[in-house]
């Protein structure tokens, strides 16, 4: 068997090749996703208290069955890692807040999300919730409310990158 400098080159060659499709293939799948993120709350969140400005948590929000929920990935204040929610009722009574699923049900509606509910794990309360993404989708305006949203609060969670 006669080895070809020919052949060789080619052989070499191909991991370049492949190396090349995998990454213009990857910056193709993150600019689909960059443009799917600007009119889709599904992402990681920065949530930040109304009261103080303070960034608190950061939250995952994912879109099943055409739902989202949110669940806190990072608790951001020092001290709080193991906060758990000691006003919560039921099953989450004394939960780690850290883990826990504290947006549900949220669908999309006439330029905002509605319909779900937001829990508050500071005083255990679970209110009606809507969002809506400003900015271009790098800022979130989320209302939780009893009974209509003008009986609530606000607030602005920014996108992390």
């Amino acid at each position: 068997m006669t080895f070809s400098p020919q052949r060789s080159s080619r052989i070499r060659a191909l991991p370049i090749a492949v190396a090349t499709a995998i990454a213009l293939a990857a910056c193709g799948a993150q600019a689909q996703t960059a443009a799917a993120s600007s009119s889709s709350p599904v992402g990681l969140w920065k949530t930040i208290d109304d009261d103080t400005g303070q960034a608190k948590s950061l939250v995952r929000i994912v879109e099943v069955n055409g739902a989202l929920s949110g669940r806190i990935e990072k608790l951001l204040t020092p001290g709080k890692e193991s906060q758990v929610c000691d006003k919560c009722e039921g099953a989450l009574k004394d939960q780690p807040v850290l883990g826990m699923e504290i947006l549900q049900g949220l669908r999309k509606g006439d330029g905002v999300w509605e319909g779900g509910t937001i829990l508050d794990p500071n005083n255990g309360k679970t209110y009606r919730s809507q969002l809506k993404l400003v900015d271009g989708g790098k800022k979130m305006e989320l209302r939780g409310y009893i009974g209509i949203p003008l009986l609530g609060r606000s607030q602005n969670w920014l996108r992390e990158q």
